[in-house]
């Protein structure tokens, strides 16, 4: 679990529902005709612009900003250190039983076509497409967060000028022009909350774990074809912790 992304998520919301109580009584932000514009016309206004199945493929997607990965790039580059190192020793043959404990989708199967004994470039050829596939997805994630986080805002704007056109028209009765100018300004703030607490939090976050992923395939993808290839251990390490920062680099050998 991602404790910045809930943390972050019950703070603002905190802030914000306490700063309104203590201007006075929540139930006066509570309007269902703005509500019904905003969530409504956000949800339709984003069915229109993606195919429906790429809006359910977001559930997916979204968990990402929630949960992470619980191993490191540290604790991978040891691991093909281990790996190549029984590779050199015993021949890539002896990984087959250790395939199966590994837990990472996209390693496994890198790992289980290496001990299959596909060549380097068929194998680089399958990880690069499982990379770009990976990307698109998380892509097409935040896209649609943004997407949501574009359109709320708009259909605030739209449920403003529906409330002042209600109320413009019943000015000679002031018991309706409270009600229209509730919807007019309340729209206003649920498409501000929707896009700048979760939408476009969301989608940036999205945006940063799906570069971290791809980096840590990448790497997987290196030390799959180094063991691929016999390198010795020494060298995959080497190629490994160029995808480190210097402050972060370790080695196994001295």
């Amino acid at each position: 679990m991602d404790i910045a992304t809930l943390v972050g998520i019950i703070l603002a919301f905190s802030l914000v529902f306490t700063a309104i109580t203590l201007g006075g009584s929540i139930a006066i932000f509570i309007n269902i005709p703005a509500v019904m514009i905003v969530v409504g016309g956000t949800l339709g206004a984003t069915m229109i612009n993606y195919p429906l199945p790429d809006i359910f493929k977001v559930v997916k997607v979204v968990k990402n900003a929630f949960f992470i990965k619980n191993y490191t790039a540290k604790e991978l580059i040891t691991n093909f250190v281990t790996l190549a190192g029984t590779a050199r020793r015993e021949g890539i043959l002896a990984l087959e039983s250790t395939v199966n404990d590994i837990n990472d989708d996209f390693m496994k199967k890198g790992l289980q076509l290496s001990v299959d004994g596909l060549e380097p470039v068929s194998i680089k050829d399958i990880l690069d497409t499982e990379i770009v596939n990976i990307q698109d997805r998380h892509k097409l994630g935040a896209d649609i967060f943004t997407t949501l986080g574009a359109f709320a805002p708009a259909l605030g704007m739209i449920g403003t000028l529906i409330g002042l056109v209600q109320m413009l028209q019943s000015m000679e009765d002031p018991s309706t022009i409270g009600p229209a100018m509730a919807v007019a300004l309340l729209t206003t703030f649920y498409g501000a909350i929707i896009a700048n607490i979760l939408c476009l939090p969301i989608a940036g976050k999205l945006k940063n774990r799906s570069s971290v992923e791809v980096m840590m395939k990448e790497l997987m993808s290196e030390g799959i074809l180094s063991i691929a290839k016999g390198d010795n251990p020494r060298l995959l390490e080497q190629k490994l912790n160029a995808f480190l920062a210097p402050q972060l680099r370790e080695t196994s050998f001295r």
